[in-house]
C-alpha cells in the first residue's frame, strides 16, 4: 500500500462527501484521515489516504471525478502526513518555544510550502492570501511571503497559519522582556516574567512556607497581574535557580504586590531592581496604586520602598506592615534614586 494525499472540491451539499468517499473506497483506498475547508466555492476535502501498490495518479485522479470532486491535487505523501493538522500545528508552536528565530521553517512544515521568503520592513504590505501566495506580517519586523503552486490555500491554511505567526510573537515579545541584572559584587542574574515552566523553581523557593498546588500556580502566573523571577544560572550544573520573586495581583486599578529573595542573595538590590520593574507594569496597566505587604523588621525593605515613593506608616497586622506604593506621577520620589538595599 502507498501514501497519498489528496485534496477536491465537492458542493457544500448533504451526501457529496460520501459520494466521493464511496467512490475511493470501491478502489479499495483507505482513508486515514481527512479535514474539511469551508471556501466560498465548496468544500474542499483534504484526504490522506492508504492506496494499492498498483494504483496511479491518474487512476485516483479518475475516482475522485466519478465522485464528483473536482480542482483534484493529488500527491504521494510521506509516514509524517498521518499526524491530523491540529497535532502538526501545535507541535510547531512548541518548536516556537524553544527555537524564537524559526518561524520561516514552522511556516514551511505547516503548509507544506514550496518556498517562504522574507522580506524587510519599508514597503506597506497587506497581510492576506490568495490560491498559490499567502503574506503573514513578521512580528519582529518585515514580512513572510510563503508560495505553493498548488493545492491552493483555505481559509482554514490561513488562520492556523496566522495563529502560528501570533505565537512566534507572544515568545518575541516575552524574550524581548528578559533582562539581565548586574549586582554591586558582579553577580548576573536574568530578570524574566514567570511561566507554568517555573513551577519547580518557584517551589524550592517557597519551600520554607510549603504552598498548595493551587497556590503555587496562582504564584506563578496570576489571573490578572504579572509574576517576575530572578534566576541565577550555577556554572557547575548549568541549571538556573529561581532566587527571588516579586507578584503583583490586580482587582481593579489596585494592586497588590509581594516579594520574597532567598536569604543568601538579600542586601543586594534584587528587590529593589523587582519592584522597580513590578511599579513601571503598574504604571503600563494604569494602575492607581500598589500595596506592599513586608516583615514590620525588614528594616532594609522598608527603606528601598520609602525610596521609590511610599509614604504614611502604613497598616501593621501582627508582624506583617502593609504599604502603599503610589505609581507614575503620583509618585512622590524619583524613580531614579539609587538603592543597594532588598
Amino acid at each position: 500500500m502507498a501514501l497519498w494525499r489528496i485534496r477536491a472540491t465537492v458542493d457544500d451539499r448533504p451526501g457529496y462527501l460520501s459520494v466521493l468517499t464511496a467512490s475511493l473506497a470501491l478502489r479499495s483506498v483507505n482513508i486515514l484521515a481527512v479535514q474539511v475547508h469551508t471556501t466560498e466555492g465548496g468544500a474542499v476535502d483534504d484526504f490522506l489516504v492508504d492506496a494499492p501498490d498498483t494504483m496511479s495518479e491518474l487512476e485516483l485522479q479518475t475516482a475522485i471525478a466519478r465522485g464528483r470532486g473536482r480542482d483534484v491535487f493529488v500527491s504521494r505523501a510521506e509516514a509524517q502526513g498521518l499526524a491530523d493538522q491540529p497535532t502538526r500545528a501545535l507541535a510547531l508552536a512548541g518548536r516556537l518555544v524553544h527555537e524564537p528565530d524559526g518561524l520561516g521553517e514552522a511556516l514551511v512544515a505547516l503548509l507544506d510550502a514550496a518556498e517562504v521568503r522574507w522580506r524587510p520592513a519599508g514597503a506597506v504590505v497587506l497581510h492576506g492570501y490568495d490560491e498559490q501566495h499567502m503574506t503573514l506580517i513578521d512580528p519582529a519586523g518585515g514580512t513572510y511571503e510563503v508560495m505553493r503552486p498548488a493545492p491552493a490555500f483555505t481559509p482554514a491554511e490561513y488562520a492556523r497559519a496566522q495563529a502560528l505567526v501570533e505565537v512566534s510573537g507572544a515568545i518575541l515579545r516575552r524574550t524581548a522582556e528578559q533582562t539581565t541584572l548586574l549586582l554591586p559584587d558582579g553577580a548576573e542574574l536574568l530578570v524574566r516574567q514567570a511561566t507554568g515552566d517555573d513551577l519547580e523553581g518557584v517551589r524550592r523557593l517557597q519551600a520554607h512556607s510549603v504552598p498548595s498546588e493551587e497556590r503555587l500556580r496562582r504564584l506563578v502566573e496570576p489571573a490578572t497581574g504579572v509574576t517576575l523571577l530572578a534566576l541565577h544560572l550555577d556554572s557547575a550544573s548549568d541549571q538556573e535557580r529561581v532566587v527571588a520573586m516579586a507578584t503583583l495581583r490586580t482587582e481593579g486599578d489596585l494592586g497588590e504586590a509581594a516579594l520574597l529573595v532567598e536569604d543568601a542573595w538579600q542586601r543586594r538590590g534584587i528587590g529593589t531592581a523587582l519592584l522597580r520593574r513590578l511599579s513601571a507594569w503598574a504604571e503600563g496597566a494604569d494602575l492607581e496604586a500598589v500595596v506592599a505587604h513586608v516583615d514590620a523588621d525588614n528594616v532594609a525593605m522598608l527603606r528601598t520602598l520609602r525610596r521609590l515613593g511610599v509614604t504614611g506608616p502604613g497598616e501593621r497586622d501582627g508582624a506583617l506592615l502593609s504599604l502603599t506604593l503610589p505609581i507614575g506621577d503620583r509618585r512622590t520620589a524619583t524613580r531614579d534614586t539609587p538603592a543597594t538595599s532588598g
